[in-house]
């Protein structure tokens, strides 16, 4: 290849069918004795969640095999985010299956799963989450989530499910707008469980609670209730999460109320709590999007293996609980930037999810106190140089009113060529990601090396209002989305371009739901992006408060103000009504199945962009939701954005790529 290859022209071997193909998604490692099981979300094989089970005996051997065959998935709708749709038992697994959403049992002898609960009166009318077999194996202990009533929203309730096929469902926990992480102490004599109210997300304000629970008549039942950390008050803003009981009988947790998410044990005999750690500028827990989510794990010697974030990086550290506790805890060296779903093992290892820079979500099993590790299910093998990846940098900027932002730039990179234009600069694709309280890692993602590797760079944006820099961060998009997120998008961009980075005249942002909606805002109120694209990305705020599901259904009341009384801020905020303030080339993508952005919002603002004659394109993925799981949808949104982005700043992309018929007003 020359090293005259123009920017975005470079011929790259991140194909958009390899992002499909190496897009697996690892989760929820778990361990009983020798077996080793976790769950991939095949894109491949239409989006499937299938279980996976290895038998290790001595560590290392075995070979993995699929225990779910096809069409049974492992994945429930709870929360429409899901997560946590399986658990093992004793001497089988539960699951929420996705295509009816009952719970089953499947046992170790590879018999048919068993249902445990009933056919609801319509379909995916109960939905089960993040559940656990109680001592006994006589019952599943798990959240549900009904949509069977007459009233205005589901009901979020903590049940217990008969195991023995009869379809018994027993109510425990009820009353309020949600709830998470039922657990039981070691002994079975109390449950522990999250819980908090509209307008809160879990991340604003929650409560943990403790009740005795005790078999009468042959069901559970609940008795002498308390709080153990946070309050239901409208007013508590101390975010409980984490909650599970450790083996001497102690309650362990992680609370924001420092500013940052600590650990802290509670004594369920004299009801009183202890202080684990005292981090500040790095923190243990982050936003439960999905159920399932623990930042810690107890080791086989009772000290536990915790996720320590800073700075949007993971690592792994391990706490003694005995005797004086450290200020920090001991560091343990591994060579991951992210790491996710957590497990231990029998002889003291903890299975967890990573993730590196340089290799795609892998699960290991580590050994805490020499920091060495041993892969369970390697990474995807890609094919693919590491000198074809571009390495994550810090980029911390200063925004607006002198705010300190952050972000993570990969500069072009491609192993045989550098890119040469008459500027000598490459074009720029700013991302946001969704959430909006979420946050990007710097771990390999093959999205963003599609783009390097063609000889484009990109900025994954942490704005003010992303998760991994403290509770103060986490809040800066309190009553400002659209505004403090959209500065900071604007402000790396222009600073990028000011470096002598990147092209300022072919710069395009692009972003996902909450992300889409920043790239809407960005483009209306600054010249900054030549080009944009969302994807199904929110343009009325208006209709999303009116018209989501219940879990984000008050969640714009903390960052935009409660609805309809703040309608004035919604209507000034919603890219719809400022569609004459667009003035570039737009590409929208969106899925047909959409629940918590429906494709009414993708059609509004495209039938806007339509009437005011700006070039654009639509394109609506049939069996998609919120997020698009299936391998073609992946490779098609890629290469048409890949179009678009050529289309736009003049280069003709190396790939041979379908035309995209549903473009208006290019060439």
């Amino acid at each position: 290849m020359s090293n005259a290859s123009a920017f975005g022209e470079w011929p790259s071997p991140i194909s958009a069918e390899l992002v499909a193909a190496g897009g697996v998604g690892l989760g929820s490692p778990q361990a009983r004795g020798d077996e080793r099981w976790w769950s991939e979300l095949r894109p491949t094989d239409g989006g499937r969640v299938v279980l996976v089970q290895l038998n290790v005996g001595e560590l290392g051997s075995g070979e993995a095999t699929d225990v779910l065959p096809a069409p049974w998935s492992a994945r429930t709708r709870v929360h429409e985010y899901g997560g946590g749709a399986w658990s093992l038992g004793t001497e089988a697994v539960y699951f929420s299956n996705w295509d009816d959403q009952r719970l089953y049992r499947l046992a170790g002898d590879g018999t048919v799963p068993l249902a445990l609960t009933p056919e609801p009166s319509i379909k995916h009318g109960w939905r089960f989450a993040d559940g656990r077999e109680s001592e006994s194996g006589q019952w599943f202990i798990s959240v549900r989530e009904d949509h069977t009533g007459d009233g205005p929203e589901c009901v979020n309730e903590i049940v217990a499910v008969a195991t023995n096929g009869s379809e018994k469902v027993v109510v425990l926990v009820s009353g309020t707008d949600f709830v998470a992480a039922p657990r039981l102490s070691p002994d079975g004599s109390r449950l522990s469980w999250i819980q908090w109210n509209h307008p809160k997300m879990p991340w604003d304000g929650t409560e943990l609670c403790v009740a005795s629970i005790d078999v009468v008549a042959g069901v559970p039942v609940l008795s002498e209730q308390q709080t153990v950390a946070g309050s239901s008050a409208p007013e508590a803003d101390e975010a409980v999460l984490g909650g599970d009981w450790h083996s001497s009988g102690e309650l362990i947790y992680s609370t924001d109320r420092t500013g940052f998410w600590n650990l802290q044990g509670w004594n369920p005999e004299t009801s009183t709590e202890r202080v684990l750690t005292e981090l500040a500028g790095s923190e243990i827990g982050g936003p439960p999007w999905v159920f399932g989510l623990q930042p810690w794990t107890e080791l086989a010697d009772g000290q536990l293996a915790v996720v320590v974030t800073e700075q949007a990086r993971d690592s792994v550290s391990v706490l003694d609980l005995e005797g004086e506790l450290p200020a920090t805890p001991v560091g343990v060296d591994l060579p991951f930037v992210r790491i996710s779903s957590m497990g231990s093992t029998e002889r003291g290892a903890v299975t967890a999810v990573v993730g590196s820079g340089t290799s795609l979500p892998r699960i290991v099993e580590l050994d805490p106190a020499s920091g060495s590790f041993t892969e369970l299910r390697p990474a995807e093998d890609l094919g693919v140089d590491e000198a074809w990846f571009s390495q994550a940098q810090n980029f911390d900027f200063v925004s607006a009113d002198g705010r300190q932002s952050h972000a993570f730039y990969y500069p072009p990179a491609s192993k045989p060529a550098q890119g040469s234009e008459p500027t000598g600069l490459a074009p720029l694709v700013v991302m946001g990601h969704g959430g909006p309280t979420s946050h990007s890692t710097p771990e390999l993602s093959l999205k963003v090396q599609y783009w390097t590797s063609r000889g484009i760079a990109v900025v994954d944006v942490n704005y003010g209002g992303s998760s991994g820099y403290g509770r103060d961060y986490r809040r800066l998009l309190n009553d400002s989305w659209g505004i403090v997120d959209v500065e900071d998008c604007v402000a790396v961009a222009e600073q990028l371009a000011a470096s002598g980075r990147v092209d300022a005249k072919r710069m395009a942002i692009r972003g996902g739901s909450a992300g889409g909606f920043t790239v809407l805002r960005a483009l209306e109120v600054s010249d900054v992006f030549s080009a944009g694209t969302t994807l199904y990305g929110v343009a009325d705020l208006g209709a999303l408060a009116s018209d989501t599901h219940k879990f984000e259904a008050r969640y714009l009341d903390g960052l935009i103000g409660p609805y309809p009384e703040a309608k004035d801020v919604y209507d000034q905020r919603s890219p719809i009504n400022h569609t004459q303030d667009l003035s570039c080339p737009l590409l929208v993508m969106q899925g047909s199945e959409d629940e918590v952005v429906p494709p009414a919002q993708s059609e509004a603002i495209v039938a806007a962009v339509a009437a005011k004659g700006l070039p654009h394109a639509y394109l609506l993925f049939d069996g998609e939701q919120h997020g698009f799981r299936q391998a073609a949808t992946i490779v098609r949104s890629l290469e048409a954005e890949l179009w678009f982005y050529g289309q736009v700043f003049a280069f003709t992309p190396a790939d041979s790529i379908a035309p995209v018929v549903e473009a208006v007003g290019f060439d």
